[in-house]
């Protein structure tokens, strides 16, 4: 699927592949109680027609973070370049879980493969990152969420800095 228009527009700054490219890909969320919860995502979709980003994690690993997010919809999703630390975070209010459609599928496999390209120039063997990432496909979930707020979170001076989101 190529990069949704409609989503990226609403994130002044923000590279839609960047989004969907080889980056570490973690979600975060906290309960009612602010008990926090992360997993690693493993894939990524920007969706045309609903505004929304689709995040892929196992449901077995991820079972707190979507717990919480069955709690509140609130969600934060942090995308970083090991190899340049370039970072941004998206945070929603809205999200929800949902079943992986073939395209969430897709997703992990692309993303597993382009994260262990990514990977690999700085030591680590592709093999045991497409290892760590596997997930049998009936244990993938989607967490679908609008993004509210999106932030720059590479080290430096920027760091922090709020991107525009438009409403």
């Amino acid at each position: 699927m190529s990069p949704s228009r409609s989503t990226v527009s609403r994130l002044d700054g923000i590279d839609a592949d960047f989004m969907q490219a080889g980056v570490s890909l973690v979600v975060g969320a906290a309960s009612n109680d602010k008990s926090p919860a992360i997993v690693r995502a493993t894939g990524c979709r920007l969706l045309d027609d609903l505004g929304e980003v689709s995040i892929v994690v196992s449901a077995s690993q991820g079972a707190e973070v979507l717990r919480c997010i069955r709690e509140n919809g609130a969600v934060a999703v942090v995308f970083s370049q090991p190899s340049t630390h370039r970072t941004i975070q998206l945070k929603g209010k809205d999200a929800r879980v949902v079943g992986a459609t073939a395209e969430d599928r897709e997703s992990a496999v692309r993303y597993r493969d382009l994260f262990a390209t990514e990977l690999a120039p700085l030591g680590f063997e592709p093999l045991l990152i497409r290892t760590l990432l596997d997930c049998p496909p009936a244990d993938l979930v989607a967490i679908r969420f609008t993004p509210e707020d999106a932030f720059i979170q590479t080290p430096g001076p920027n760091a922090g800095q709020r991107l525009a989101v438009a409403p």
